[in-house]
């Protein structure tokens, strides 16, 4: 297997070296994210072994809450509002310090020393993200993550991969969907056909077709649009700031679809385009729901608002899965990750609009939902720091296929 050695700068007068050596594995990593839901940052440690098979697994996996007040901040800063570049750069090393900090404590959660880790895998947290097919004429294609990997590799003394989105974007690529390379690893089988779709901010889904491979140019993956993103804000604002989800489901539940209101939102520009495609909280953040509302002056209000923006969730999903996917091959089974994945009513909805096809969780094949996301930038570190490509261009667009991430040595040399 091939070796790969990185070498720091000298601390001292004497020669010091960093060495990070990946093999087959067994290894062990701590992966790092924090969604488009600002809820908090999610860490896992994650066991990858390509020994036999590719595989991946957490052994333990948590979501660190943020305070209110950060929060706060934090939304303001992906709101598009006039931020200075002080708070940006503030809130970069704060955050760094925030990671770092869920690093340790999800090691130490999984009985596991620091020193065991072989290396860090954090996505950081998006605060911008212009895919080169929404930016505007005149508009430069950029994104941005923060989060600094320099606070982490400092806090943990471990190699830090971060940063994967803008090298795809320097190739003409969107630079998301990330995780389909996990999702290879995790749910690809010889005899069904797959969609996985994560339902978190964002709805995003990867297609594997039966005996699906990295070099398959049906394997294509894309962000479907609102995942839970506009039901949580809409049910925050309705409670006055006293539920931060639709728990369970169940206010949308009891409400009523507008399909008249459903209709004109189907009709939103981003939904009709084709992939490669890729999308966040500029398109259906915090102004697009100020624009539902706007609509509903026909009386769509309270709970049948809630179902309603539900029923886009779920309907968008269905419509990308008709529109995108079963043109390239059978559809067996959808299977729910994320945080919507705990949303019965909205699974409930999407099997309506997909009656054919059988929906399930993560949790049904024997995978960690939850944990999915996270896992996937230990994979992405991982094949980073053994040569290999992060990136799939008939998923992203990229002219190419590349390296993803960027390396953060810890200060102090080992070994």
């Amino acid at each position: 297997m091939t070796k790969v050695a990185m070498v720091s700068r000298t601390k001292t007068s004497k020669s010091a070296r960093v060495r990070v050596h990946l093999e087959g594995g067994p290894h062990l990593a701590i992966g790092l994210m924090s969604g488009t839901s600002h809820d908090g940052v999610s860490a896992a440690v994650v066991r990858l072994d390509e020994r036999a098979s590719p595989r991946a697994e957490a052994v333990a996996f948590r979501t660190f809450a943020y305070s209110p007040k950060f929060r706060a901040r934090l939304l303001e800063l992906s709101s598009m509002k006039d931020v200075g570049a002080p708070e940006v750069s503030s809130i970069n090393f704060e955050l760094g310090k925030i990671f770092g900090d869920a690093a340790i404590k999800i090691a130490r959660g999984a009985k596991v020393s620091l020193p065991r880790i072989s290396f860090i895998g954090s996505h950081g947290h998006t605060i911008f993200h212009l895919p080169p097919r929404t930016a505007a004429r005149g508009q430069t294609p950029s994104t941005m993550q923060i989060g600094e990997s320099s606070v982490i590799a400092a806090m943990t003394g471990l190699p830090v991969v971060a940063d994967f989105r803008p090298m795809d974007l320097a190739l003409g690529g969107e630079g998301a969907p990330l995780a389909p390379l996990a999702h290879l690893w995790l749910f690809g089988d010889r005899k069904l056909g797959r969609v996985i779709q994560n339902i978190g901010g964002i709805g995003n889904a990867t297609y594997l077709k039966p005996g699906a491979t990295l070099d398959d140019p049906s394997l294509i993956a894309f962000d479907t649009g609102p995942g839970g993103m506009l039901i949580d804000a809409l049910v925050n604002k309705l409670s006055g700031g006293r539920m931060k989800m639709d728990r369970d489901g169940k206010i949308a539940a009891r409400g009523r679809v507008s399909d008249r209101l459903l209709a004109e939102l189907m009709r939103h520009r981003y939904l009709r385009r084709r992939p490669p495609k890729s999308t966040g909280r500029e398109e259906f953040g915090s102004h697009y729901l100020e624009e539902i509302e706007r609509r509903t002056s026909s009386g769509v209000v309270g709970d049948d608002l809630v179902a309603t923006v539900s029923a886009l969730t779920a309907r968008s999903i269905a419509d990308a899965v008709w529109r995108f996917v079963m043109p390239l091959g059978r559809v067996d089974q959808l299977i729910a990750t994320g945080g919507g994945a705990r949303n019965p009513t909205l699974l409930r909805m999407i099997h309506d609009y997909l009656p054919e096809v059988e929906v399930i969780t993560a949790k049904a094949v024997g995978v960690d939902g939850d944990s999915l996301e996270v896992v996937a930038f230990a994979i992405l570190g991982y094949q980073m720091l053994r040569g290999r490509q992060g990136n799939i261009p008939s998923v992203t667009g990229a002219r190419s296929p590349a390296i993803l991430g960027k390396l953060t040595l810890p200060p102090t040399p080992r070994g």
